[in-house]
């Protein structure tokens, strides 16, 4: 039987870690992501909007009329912006939302498609921002997910890890109205780099304690000659990462993520495909900013020929990275922490932005969140040039700047991270403190405390990447002409 595979853009090579919450040292689940595209990074806030019946969304990369809701829920919005032409991916934002629910994605590997059995693919980026408009609970995030393609249908193949503090949720969808659903059980470590993950299906957990698929998942496959049981109608044999990707040659920048990060998070590689493993100790924020700072094993060699080699070329913290967040979820969602550090983690540090924030910090946005919406899938080139007015600009410049010798810049910037990242861990839980302590009495003027901090901490490291810059440059200024006067 013929077949076509939907193939993802060449540059996408985000990474997602999910800690369960038995295995977090918070007691809460943890996530951290790696974004990779050709982006710039904004931060949006959306409230809370009520809506008229009989409204409709549509979205300008899907056919999808999609009925809307009466009451949509507030959420924090990383939005990336680019132009396709130049291999930006507009299907690359994070959501956040106000009952502490998360939606981060990972492009997969393309998924069979059969050019004789057309489906309906309405759906594509809508599908995020809709979970997050929509869900209280991860487990309702992915029902939603799962209604909307298969009403509609979906247009790509990926993974959302939809997460909130209990439970971290991994839907991956193919091509048409197919997807699979994958607990990651409370006791675990799970990792993907950009393929399908999940393998064997409990197709007995009707209560869907662990499991959700679409109605079709096996009979599609099985129609087109792709899957055939060993045993007929037992499907205890079922792969749905093979059967609907097959057992195509890997990419070796999904091959090298995955043996990187898995030997950081448990000392080996696992393997191929691996969805999760057992935790055999507790994770915490240390262990994960290890995983999505980590650079590729062969750097050091690479150094003997080249000195000033940028270790960016491969890793989990690559040339591609635009943004990495991790999400410390709390049991008050107001204090749950997304620490944001962009656009790599490795030049920048993990800034405490709270979920229970009532303002922005200035200049992290440069186009108000209505605006994005409508023109998300239409960028004017002009947002793409630099611009002192916003913190993106002083972030971008200093990494790029460092790429010239990043040996030679890492020791003091590295440095310098640390000491701002152990101040934040000593002040933070102060901070948390003080919102439990006034938030009985005036639950707005406790968040008002946590709109200050992350507003006064986002513009310190803002200043202080515009410093460390400014540092860089002069130290490297002297120590330039030392070495010429040298010569004289």
């Amino acid at each position: 039987m013929n077949q076509a595979i939907s193939c993802s853009p060449a540059n996408d090579n985000c990474s997602t870690v999910i800690i369960g919450k038995h295995a977090s040292k918070t007691g809460h689940v943890l996530v951290a992501h790696n974004e990779d595209s050709a982006c710039n990074v904004q931060i949006h806030m959306v409230p809370r909007v009520q809506h008229e019946e009989g409204e409709t969304l549509t979205f300008a990369d899907g056919s999808a009329v999609i009925p809307q809701v009466k009451e949509t829920w507030a959420y924090m919005w990383s939005e990336f912006r680019s132009l396709k032409d130049i291999g930006g991916e507009p299907f690359s934002d994070s959501f956040f939302n106000e009952w502490g629910v998360i939606v981060v994605s990972d492009s997969c590997v393309g998924s069979k498609v059969s050019p004789d059995e057309p489906m309906k693919d309405g759906l594509g980026y809508a599908l995020r921002r809709l979970i997050a408009e929509r869900a209280r609970t991860a487990r309702e995030g992915v029902e939603i997910a799962a209604a909307l393609v298969s009403e509609f249908g979906y247009r790509s193949s990926r993974s959302y890890q939809i997460c909130d503090k209990e439970e971290g949720w991994v839907f991956q969808v193919t091509t048409g109205h197919n997807y699979a659903a994958q607990r990651v059980a409370d006791d675990e470590i799970y990792y993907i780099p950009n393929w399908y993950t999940i393998h064997s299906i409990d197709f007995q957990d009707t209560e869907h304690k662990n499991f959700y698929w679409s109605e079709d998942l096996v009979d599609y496959p099985m129609r087109h000659g792709w899957y055939t049981p060993a045993v007929p109608g037992d499907y205890s044999d079922f792969d749905f990462a093979l059967v609907y990707q097959h057992d195509l040659t890997p990419s070796q920048s999904n091959v090298d993520r995955s043996n990187l990060a898995w030997t950081k998070l448990v000392g080996e590689p696992m393997p191929y495909r691996t969805f999760s493993v057992k935790a055999k100790k507790k994770y915490g924020m240390e262990n994960l900013k290890e995983v999505v700072r980590a650079h590729y094993a062969e750097h050091e060699e690479d150094l003997k020929t080249d000195p000033t080699m940028s270790p960016h070329r491969y890793g989990i913290c690559r040339d591609t990275t635009v943004e990495s967040t991790i999400i410390e979820f709390h049991e008050e969602a107001n204090l749950t922490c997304i620490w944001r550090s962009f656009p790599r983690p490795c030049a920048a540090p993990f800034v405490p932005w709270y979920l229970g924030i009532l303002a922005l910090p200035k200049g992290y946005e440069w186009l108000n969140y209505k605006t994005s919406q409508v023109t998300h899938f239409a960028v004017d080139s002009s947002e793409l040039q630099f611009d002192s007015r916003y913190a993106y600009w002083a972030f971008r410049r200093l990494q790029d700047v460092m790429e010239f010798d990043y040996p030679y810049c890492q020791d003091m910037v590295h440095a310098s991270i640390r000491e701002l990242e152990t101040e934040w861990t000593i002040t933070k839980p102060i901070i948390d403190q003080a919102y439990r302590s006034l938030k009985d009495i005036n639950e707005m003027y406790a968040r008002q405390i946590l709109t200050d901090y992350t507003c006064q901490q986002a513009q310190r490291a803002w200043d202080w990447a515009e410093q460390t810059l400014t540092k860089l440059a002069d130290n490297r200024y002297r120590s330039r002409m030392e070495f010429w006067r040298s010569k004289l």
